[in-house]
């Protein structure tokens, strides 16, 4: 498995519940916050509903 680098780039202001929840499960909430997980199908699909936040880098 590969560990993936997470970095919260956008605001979640105005943003959905859902979209707010994924964010916080995934470890993140502020800008500039950063979390690393090993790659899954579910932190996948995590990361599909808010690609437009958050910046990706493989490990």
């Amino acid at each position: 498995m590969s560990a993936l680098k997470i970095t919260q780039v956008r605001s979640g202001i105005g943003q959905s519940d859902r979209h707010l929840g994924t964010l916080r499960a995934l470890g993140l909430g502020k800008i500039g916050r950063t979390a690393e997980h090993n790659d899954s199908p579910q932190l996948q699909g995590m990361l599909r509903q808010v690609r437009h936040l958050v910046r990706i880098d493989g490990k």
